[in-house]
């Protein structure tokens, strides 16, 4: 069994046990997004393989966040991204700045919590 396997294992029996979620494994961007609650993508090319940009673009153009897409989920979905974001790749500028992101919100987040880190390492 492979670390991936376990850890989806782990999130299934959690899943289950809570009776509120469903683990389920897709390649179709539509069936992943029908009736979801939330949207998470991620940049395409992180730092240090940006060499591979274009290639990957090609091969995850149909898992693009767009309105398109957006239209399976539930009418409140949130729709996140980690940040920084290449606009018009992995994610719309119309979704992105729409009513269903909280991708700033998000960032704000995890700028509290770095710097709520930084303190403590600093104090220790």
């Amino acid at each position: 069994m492979s670390p991936g396997d376990i850890e989806l294992s782990f999130a299934d029996s959690a899943a289950q046990d809570a009776g509120v979620s469903e683990i389920k494994l897709t390649d179709d961007p539509k069936e992943a997004a029908s009736d979801a609650d939330v949207i998470y993508t991620d940049v395409w090319a992180s730092m240090g393989h940006k060499d591979k940009a274009e290639e990957k673009a090609r091969l995850l153009k149909q898992y693009q966040v767009n309105e398109s897409l957006l239209k399976h989920a539930k009418d409140d979905c949130l729709v996140m991204h980690c940040l920084p974001a290449e606009r018009g790749r992995e994610i719309t500028d119309e979704v992105m700045d729409g009513p269903n992101s909280v991708v700033f919100d998000e960032a704000e987040n995890r700028l509290h919590i770095q710097k709520a880190i930084m303190v403590f390492l600093m104090n220790h």
